[in-house]
C-alpha cells in the first residue's frame, strides 16, 4: 500500500531551492553547532532560510538557538515554523519534548515521514537539515524520501571519527547523492591527514575550524555565536562555496 504521505513530502518541498543535509559519522564532532551557524549566516546575509532539526538521538539547535519555550509552530493546513533569529526552525523536539524520542526500526521511518508531510516551509531559498548521525534508518530514509538533497559532511581531526566519516562519503558516492564538501572541526593541532584523506577520496575538503574553549559560552546565544572563531570560519566557507549561496529566488 502507498503511502499518501510521501507525495505531500515533494509538494512541502518544491518551493524550497536548496536542501543542504549536515551530516557526520558519528555524534560530538559539532554538527549541530555548524548546522545552526550555517543556517544563521545564510539569514544574516539575506537568503530566506530554514533550519529543520531531525537528529532523533539527540535534538540540540533549540538549546544552540536559544528558543524560547512559547515559541512554537502554528497549526494551519500543516505546520507552519515560527520564525526564529530571522529562520523559519522546526524540530523534534516539538514533539518529544526534553524527553528521547523511544523509536527504531518503522517507527522512526514513520515518524520522520509525518514530520515531512505536515511541515509548511514555502518559499525558501536554503534550507538546513541537522541530520541523525551516523548511517542510521533515519538517514537512509531522509535519502529516500527527500530529493535535490545535498551534503555537508562534518568531521574532527580524529581518525576515527575520520573512518566513520568515510563510510558515510562512500555510501552518498555509491546512491550519487551529491556532496558539497567536508569540514574539518575542533583541529587543535597542524595536521593534513584528513584534508589528504578527503581530497582522495575526490571530495572537497572546505576548510578547517580550530578547537575554540569560548564557544560553549556562546551556546543560547546567537549574536555570540556567529562572533566565535567557528561564526567566522563558517561565514568564509559560506562566502567561498558557490553550492552554499544559491541566487534568491524571485520576488524575494
Amino acid at each position: 500500500m502507498i503511502d499518501p504521505r510521501k507525495a505531500i513530502i515533494d509538494e512541502r518541498l518544491k518551493e524550497v531551492a536548496n536542501i543542504i543535509a549536515v551530516s557526520s559519522g558519528k555524534g560530538g564532532v559539532g554538527k549541530s553547532l555548524i548546522a545552526s551557524t550555517l543556517a544563521l549566516t545564510l539569514a544574516r546575509k539575506g537568503y530566506r532560510a530554514g533550519l529543520f532539526d531531525l537528529d532523533f538521538t539527540s535534538p540540540s539547535t533549540h538549546l544552540i538557538l536559544g528558543v524560547k519555550e512559547d515559541i512554537t509552530p502554528k497549526e494551519e493546513k500543516g505546520i507552519i515554523p515560527p520564525s526564529i533569529h530571522g529562520l523559519k526552525y522546526m524540530s523534534i523536539i516539538y514533539y518529544s519534548g526534553e524527553y528521547a524520542a523511544p523509536l527504531r526500526g518503522e517507527d522512526i521511518s514513520n515518524a520522520l515521514i509525518e514530520l515531512l508531510a505536515i511541515t509548511r516551509w514555502n518559499g525558501l531559498d536554503c534550507l538546513v537539515i541537522d541530520m541523525p548521525p551516523g548511517i542510521s534508518d533515519a538517514t537512509l530514509d531522509i535519502l529516500r524520501l527527500i530529493k535535490r538533497i545535498k551534503f555537508l559532511v562534518v568531521t574532527t581531526p580524529s581518525r576515527l571519527a575520520y573512518e566513520t566519516v568515510r563510510k558515510l562519503l562512500n555510501l552518498l558516492k555509491d546512491l550519487r547523492v551529491p556532496v558539497i564538501g567536508v569540514i574539518e572541526n575542533m583541529k587543535m593541532k597542524n595536521s593534513d591527514f584528513i584534508r589528504k584523506s578527503v581530497e582522495e577520496a575526490g571530495i572537497a575538503y572546505l576548510g578547517e575550524i580550530p578547537f575554540d574553549r569560548q564557544l560553549e559560552d556562546a551556546i543560547g546565544s546567537v549574536d555570540r555565536l556567529l562572533e566565535t572563531e567557528l561564526g567566522r570560519k563558517i561565514m568564509e566557507i559560506t562566502e567561498k562555496n558557490s553550492q552554499l549561496l544559491v541566487p534568491k529566488q524571485i520576488g524575494h
